[in-house]
């Protein structure tokens, strides 16, 4: 279980701004952070991680004092057994890709670890090459991969999937799910992508300028609670034209392009590029924006 108070001044693109956050996850659990750029997700990340200092703070995982500021607690990085992969994938230029994975193995360990994770994540192919020759989406793997060979007790996940493409994401949306669950390890992820969250996510703290505006499932969450419907999907809008007294939307859910209706008073509060949840009520849509 992770119990934790975290409070630490930022700076943003708006000014400074205080993160103040705390708290609870449990053994085991598959939490995300959800928010718009810039509110404090990744520095949150970072503390319990052990590579950002907070002002005060007290980080207590599984029973194990981490971070006590009162007390002067501060256990190293390399002491936590955290998995964590980066944002921008930090992967190490001068070693090739099984270096970068096999740098994180734990003492004593066996390679074929190693050899399990560049088959999961299908690097076999580019396990000689430097990071220099592989693209965004290759990066994005080894880093994954890497994250995960320290066998964590605390997987750290931030934006993991982003540059991959529709199958490879799915893939290891659905890998990521068996291992964390098999292996019993915590996770928290940080993700913009709503419909990740419901697939990846038992709960979701919403973070807004530093702060925890609201959490618990992804569906109370992200529909307020207030439907019931026959079926919910996420996506996003990519045209929004009037209709004789209606309006048509062009939504994009996954990679398919959906055409649905919208009465006047829904579709002004909409803009192409907007996120929304379609909901089916007794074969009746509803369009809810997403903030």
């Amino acid at each position: 279980m992770i119990k934790a108070q975290i409070n630490k001044r930022l700076i943003g693109a708006n000014g400074s701004f205080e993160l103040d956050v705390e708290l609870q996850i449990a053994k085991g659990e598959f939490v995300a952070l959800y928010g718009p750029s810039g509110v404090g997700k990744t520095t949150l990340l970072r503390c319990l991680a052990g590579l950002e200092q907070a002002d005060q703070a007290n980080i207590k995982f599984n029973g194990n004092t981490w971070v006590d500021t009162r007390l002067r607690i501060n256990l190293e990085p390399q002491l936590r057994r955290v998995g964590y992969m980066f944002q921008d994938y930090a992967l190490f230029p001068n070693m090739t890709v099984r270096g970068n994975v096999e740098f994180a193995l734990r003492k004593g360990s066996s390679t074929h670890r190693i050899n399990e994770l560049i088959e999961l994540m299908n690097l076999g192919e580019l396990q000689h090459q430097k990071p220099e020759t592989l693209s965004g989406g290759q990066k994005q793997r080894v880093a994954l991969a890497r994250a995960l060979a320290s066998e964590p007790s605390l997987l750290l996940l931030d934006e993991p999937f982003s540059a991959l493409d529709t199958e490879m994401r799915s893939r290891l949306h659905n890998e990521v799910l068996r291992l964390q669950r098999s292996l019993g390890i915590t996770t928290i992820i940080v993700s913009h992508d709503v419909s990740e969250v419901y697939k990846l996510a038992k709960r979701v703290f919403v973070m807004e300028a530093g702060r925890i505006a609201q959490h618990g499932t992804p569906a109370d969450v992200f529909s307020a609670g207030q439907t019931s419907g026959k079926f919910r999907f996420t996506g996003e809008i990519l045209a929004l034209e009037p209709m004789d007294v209606l309006y048509s939307l062009t939504v994009l859910v996954g990679n398919q392009i959906v055409r649905v209706v919208a009465m006047p008073e829904e579709a002004l509060k909409l803009s192409v590029g907007d996120a929304v949840m379609l909901v089916s009520k007794a074969f009746n849509p509803m369009i809810l924006k997403l903030e």
